[in-house]
């Protein structure tokens, strides 16, 4: 009897803390945001009948990079083992203003994090707000390194709506086989001055979301680390399927826990990914990804930046979003999505 009043606790504050979000989201709408949501949700969906690209209204939901910097070595992130091709850069105040003051009316949803580490950026907090300012549902990615209690409260006062906090792990020696150069006991005193500081600030927010990427490393430590977010009190608990690049030389990084895999090995034994490709992508009708350097590239799957359709430094995002070359890429989603390399590995 107490395991099932414990699952269901954990299950009713789940629900909880999702309306509490879905709750600031909507609080954040106007009727202009809600049009052109709308709008884009009908071209979505013509375009997956017709097969011909339709494109009304304009991104509501974008990530934008404020660094392409990190201060780990994580194993697959391009930007820790140096395998990113593209130029490193931190997003200027000035650029991220504009992109903000040009899409603010029809921008519903912002992600300030791409690759790199958003909070070595010292503009970050000033990004935060600015967004806020404009009633845009605002959210950031960090490795948990840069929770001072000082910036804990910059963090609060910014009225930042979720923070996701990486942790891999709930020992150091089991932590830094994946986030190298990486402190556990860090990122866990982060996590508590941000706790204290919503606390202390008398707010709910930031939803601050754990993030376990599940590995062969760390799978032994699940049922530790649901007991650790308990302990920590944060808001959520989320397990995510790790992408790695050499699956198919049946990497040692790869769970053996089916639920948390993205690949599994076919007739022939080899390693494949399970999800099968479809001709079809919400994301490129309804968000976009922007650069440290202000690139607009189509998704969060395109580190390097190889499919450029526009720079935010010069152009406007409602001249870029449906231009030739962007047109041409949705045309490739809607009719061989297969043969788009950096969408075979795509979970979304």
């Amino acid at each position: 009897m107490p395991k099932i009043e414990m699952q269901n606790k954990e299950v009713n504050s789940y629900f909880i803390c999702k309306k509490m979000q879905h709750l600031r989201f909507i609080q954040k709408l106007t009727c202009r945001k809600i049009a052109n949501i709308l709008s884009v949700w009908i071209s979505y969906k013509l375009s997956n009948f017709t097969k011909k690209v339709v494109v009304f209204g304009n991104a509501f939901h974008l990530s934008i990079e404020p660094s392409s910097f990190c201060n780990l070595k994580c194993v697959e992130c391009p930007t820790g083992n140096e395998t990113l091709t593209r130029n490193k850069s931190f997003l200027k105040f000035d650029l991220f203003k504009k992109i903000i003051d040009e899409n603010k009316k029809t921008l519903s949803y912002l992600m300030l994090y791409f690759q790199g580490e958003p909070f070595m950026n010292k503009d970050i907090y000033e990004m935060i707000s600015y967004a806020n300012e404009q009633n845009i549902f605002t959210m950031t990615s960090t490795n948990g390194h840069f929770l001072s209690k000082e910036n804990a409260q910059k963090i609060v006062q910014s009225k930042l709506d979720k923070i996701i906090i990486s942790i891999d792990g709930t020992t150091q020696e089991v932590y830094e086989k994946y986030r190298k150069g990486g402190s556990l006991n860090t990122v866990l005193e982060g996590i508590t001055n941000l706790v204290e500081a919503k606390k202390n600030q008398k707010t709910k927010f930031p939803f601050i979301e754990l993030q376990f990427l599940v590995l062969k490393s760390n799978e032994h430590q699940i049922a530790e680390i649901k007991q650790l977010a308990k302990d920590l009190k944060v808001d959520k608990l989320n397990f995510k399927s790790a992408q790695i690049y050499d699956y198919q030389n049946n990497s040692e990084l790869i769970t053996s826990i089916e639920k948390y895999a993205r690949y599994r090995k076919n007739s022939n034994g080899i390693l494949e990914f399970k999800n099968k490709i479809v001709n079809k992508c919400w994301r490129l009708w309804s968000s976009a990804v922007v650069t440290s350097n202000g690139d607009l590239v189509a998704c969060c799957y395109d580190k390097d930046a190889n499919f450029k359709f526009g720079n935010l430094k010069t152009e406007k995002l409602s001249n870029i979003w449906k231009n030739f070359n962007y047109t041409k890429f949705r045309k490739q989603i809607l009719t061989s999505k297969n043969e788009i390399e950096m969408c075979k590995d795509c979970i979304l």
